[in-house]
């Protein structure tokens, strides 16, 4: 279900439809409207060069948190790996342990 909801963002007035709820769409516009305001701040520029501008601004972060998340996938997946390595050597040695165990007798 579409929900409408209406945003505001560098004093303008936008009204959204999206199917994510309302709280969710009212957090993106205030990102969006701190980042214009942001750029804006003490600088001579439209509404519309400030927009581009914040919209540059947000791609670098998701660009750079993207990078981190690949990261992190990388180092869990590195982590994950070497756990299998360590259960496996573990196997290993409880077998040898338990060979060396039986043939004291």
């Amino acid at each position: 279900m579409k929900n409408k909801i209406t945003v505001s963002i560098a004093g303008q007035e936008y009204t959204m439809v999206a199917e994510e709820g309302e709280e969710y769409v009212k957090r993106c516009a205030a990102l969006v409207d701190s980042q214009v305001r942001d750029v804006m701040n003490g600088a001579r520029l439209g509404r519309s060069d400030a927009a581009v501008l914040a919209a540059m601004n947000i791609a670098d972060q998701f660009f750079k948190e993207q990078e981190a998340s690949e990261n992190l996938r990388r180092q869990i997946k590195e982590g994950l790996d070497e756990n299998a390595k360590l259960k496996m050597e573990l196997s290993e040695s409880k077998r040898e342990i338990f060979k060396l165990q039986n043939h004291k007798g």
